[in-house]
């Protein structure tokens, strides 16, 4: 931890010259070395939701070194830094720190083998899969850079470092914490997030609906149990769940518009204990994807009315129709302000050049993210976009094969992120520097 607080200190002494490097990439490129000591420690101590104690220190200590003023604990976990400069728009930036409950396979020297147990209680290995470590380094750079280079705009950042993102709370934990009543509301929220979907250093972003709402559903079927010689003295709850997970496909492939996407995965089936005995109960758990809020209710309306309908159908009395809980908080879906997000992208093509900034296709994963313009819809401007982390080789080596290269979450992830940290943080900081130009 001593090692690390000295990189840190030691960078941001380096923050303070402004004659260092002249562009910002040839800066980031020269930081890199510790930048990447920074994130070799980071995942290495990967931290559960809600448990980035250490994580959080570090991103808090990185920017009050450079003159930002810190809060902690903000959200349980959660940083926030404000730099003020003079008059002008208030800018976010958001990065988020949480680790996953998964035992790393992926042979890096500085692999993490810690171990914990999440807010459900599982014990588990803990593994920085979906690349916050990632994020946090860059945010740690874009935060020493803008510092540095408070000559060249005006305004006011707000660099935030999210908790909890894996458990889709995070965010609404920091605005319920009062983030935009006790700090400087922003005109516009920036993030990045990797993804192995893209060669590395590839920066590509959706216009509007860029990430899904994310619904967790359980289901009780229950029945009236019995010998599995005697079925016609029982209600089977596995039939009806089985006839269930065939009917509730239906919602997408038959009333949903085919231009609307949707998603209904039935993730986990529990029924039973014994080949001959009826169970009187079977369990259901359902992921929900969608975008807009009308086709989320439609969605979650039709998997009510299935399961009560096949419970009538198979004869089953009002004290025994199935049990539906729809989890709360879920995860709601991220909205890319459309011009700004055009805006933003031909920015960067200007700076990167047009082959390494694309636009995206929307996707069905969830990231809390999208809270922080949902706050205030009409007045926020929000983007999120990716940053590709693997080489362009194992990409096509994998297409040609018919497979994919090992993606977020899996315990094999590791992406190239020397590619990813550089290109975020320059991306990060040109995109927060042209929104607030010198007045």
């Amino acid at each position: 931890m001593k090692k690390l607080a000295l990189l840190i200190a030691s960078s941001a002494i380096l923050a303070s010259s402004p004659t260092y490097a002249e562009t910002i990439g040839g800066r980031v490129q020269a930081d890199m070395p510790g930048l990447m000591e920074i994130y070799r420690d980071l995942h290495a101590n990967p931290e559960l939701s809600f448990q980035e104690v250490r994580s959080a220190a570090i991103m808090a200590k990185a920017a009050r070194d450079v003159g930002f003023e810190v809060t902690e604990k903000v959200g349980k976990t959660g940083v926030v830094a404000v730099l003020r400069n003079g008059p002008g728009p208030v800018v976010l930036v958001r990065a988020d720190m949480d680790g996953l409950p998964v035992i790393e396979q992926t042979g890096l020297p500085f692999a993490s083998k810690l171990r914990g147990t999440s807010t459900a209680g599982v014990e588990s290995g803990i593994m920085h899969a979906c690349g916050h470590d990632t994020h946090m380094t860059a945010w740690i750079e874009v935060a020493r850079l803008m510092a540095a280079r408070k000559q060249e705009w005006s305004g006011t950042l707000v660099m935030i470092a999210q908790p909890a993102e894996e458990l889709g709370f995070g965010a609404r934990a920091m605005l319920e914490d009062g983030l935009y009543t006790r700090f400087p509301k922003p005109a516009y929220t920036l993030a990045f997030h990797d993804t192995a979907e893209l060669p590395s250093g590839v920066i590509g972003a959706t216009p509007g609906y860029a990430l899904a709402n994310v619904d967790s559903v359980d289901i009780n079927f229950k029945g009236i149990g019995g010998h599995g010689s005697q079925p016609h003295k029982t209600k089977d709850p596995i039939v009806l769940a089985a006839a269930f997970v065939t009917r509730v496909q239906t919602l997408v492939s038959r009333e949903n518009d085919p231009q609307d996407p949707a998603v209904v995965t039935v993730g986990a089936l529990h029924a039973g204990a014994k080949h001959n005995i009826i169970s009187d109960k079977a369990e259901l758990q359902l992921t929900v994807r969608s975008y807009s809020d009308e086709t989320r209710a439609r969605l979650l309306v039709g998997i009510r009315r299935m399961a009560a309908g096949e419970a009538m159908v198979a004869g089953l009395p009002a004290e025994l129709m199935p049990e539906i809980k729809v989890r709360d908080p879920y995860t709601r879906s991220t909205y890319n302000s459309p011009e700004f997000t055009q805006q933003m992208l031909a920015k960067l093509r200007g700076h990167f050049g047009e082959t390494r900034v694309q636009t995206m296709q929307p996707s069905m994963g969830g990231e809390d993210f999208g809270e922080f313009g949902r706050a205030d819809r009409v007045g926020i401007k929000s983007l999120i976009f990716w940053v590709g982390g693997s080489s362009a080789d194992a990409i096509a080596k994998a297409k040609l094969e018919g497979s994919s290269v090992p993606g977020i979450h899996s315990p094999f992830f590791a992406p190239e992120a020397a590619k990813v940290i550089a290109t975020a943080a320059e991306a990060l900081t040109f995109s927060a520097m042209s929104l607030m130009p010198k007045r």
